[in-house]
């Protein structure tokens, strides 16, 4: 199957609602589509990626960069017969996580042509030994106030959901009353997580200590910016209270990844497919996690559309000892999806 053109397209996604984290109140994504063509078989494959400045660096203008600058590798299956020529690709093609996004929606428009050649799913083409029938998504709650949580909360009940994922920013009163509210609308042994997106410093951090313990938080997911010196500090206070401490921001790549397993400092990794650069990526990470014996958390990025949602399925549905898995959220967030 001969590839003929590679396009690629800014879109931008806006939400029925602002959903705030401590980088930004979005009211939108900006995400990038591929579009693959092959015209002797006219079919075409799509690939989503969501270049995010605050996590890889990445713009939608880069990230477009980046998928011509791909095109260009001597391993583009420009002639696409065997899933291994997409895999050679994407191995050839990792390096700077400055591309991880563009990298996400190349791979994943391949993946997607040649499963529409063979009539296959994406999925028949990872791995197998870890495939699981069932995947139970967890929620997330904006960074809000009481009036703003406790509606989603009585959703996120609705939905038999029973992990959930608390976005936090500075202010511990507005913090407090958050977390008040889930505990007042979610069943008792709903396993609670707070994500500050690197939020806090140090002493901030040591001032939820007690808040987030008292509420029986059971992961605090990157409180602290990637280069901040005091992680192992706030590791060694989180332990005794048997708070896990997960890197998101702070592991975008193999190369972070292998850092933050020499320092030690974290208990959890979140994994997300445009963040790590697609499926080849993730799943390399994914298994020194494993072989290191540390947890991971399937995760995605604010404001996919249903292509990076499906795609996220996927990884999820061969990752059952995955202690989280988050995404899917397009049909509650998305005024338009894709």
């Amino acid at each position: 199957m001969n590839i003929n053109a590679v396009n690629v397209y800014k879109v931008n996604l806006p939400f029925k609602f602002t959903f705030s984290h401590f980088q930004k109140d979005a009211r939108a994504a900006d995400n990038i589509v591929v579009e693959i063509l092959a015209h002797d078989q006219g079919l075409k494959g799509y690939g989503e990626g969501g270049p995010r400045p605050y996590v890889t660096g990445e713009t939608q203008e880069s990230a477009i960069r980046g998928v011509k600058s791909l095109c260009l590798n001597k391993l583009f299956p420009w002639h696409l017969e065997d899933v291994s020529q997409i895999w050679n690709f994407a191995y050839s093609a990792t390096g700077a996580k400055n591309y991880n996004s563009a990298l996400c929606a190349l791979e994943m428009a391949l993946l997607d042509l040649l499963a529409r050649k063979e009539n296959r799913n994406i999925v028949n083409y990872l791995p197998e030994d870890h495939s699981t029938h069932e995947v139970r998504y967890g929620g997330t709650v904006p960074m809000a106030d009481r009036e703003t949580v406790m509606p989603i909360c009585e959703i996120l009940k609705r939905f038999d959901i029973r992990h959930v994922r608390l976005k936090m920013g500075g202010n511990r009163a507005q913090n407090r009353r958050a977390l008040e509210a889930i505990h007042q609308v979610m069943d008792p042994e709903c396993d609670l997580r707070v994500d500050v997106n690197g939020g806090w410093d140090l002493e901030m951090a040591k001032e939820h200590t007690a808040l987030i313990e008292s509420y029986g938080v059971s992961v605090l997911e990157q409180p602290l910016m990637p280069e901040d010196p005091n992680w192992r500090e706030l590791a060694d206070i989180l332990r005794p209270r048997k708070v896990k401490l997960m890197a998101d921001e702070s592991v975008c790549s193999m190369e972070d990844l292998e850092k933050a397993l020499s320092d030690g400092h974290f208990d959890v990794i979140n994994i997300r497919l445009s963040k790590c650069g697609g499926f080849s990526n993730s799943l390399r990470m994914i298994n020194r996690i494993r072989t290191a014996g540390l947890g991971y958390q399937v995760g995605c990025q604010l404001g996919e559309s249903g292509i990076l949602s499906a795609a996220g399925r996927a990884l999820c549905s061969i990752s059952p000892n995955a202690l989280y898995c988050d995404g899917s959220y397009d049909p509650f967030l998305l005024r338009e999806n894709l």
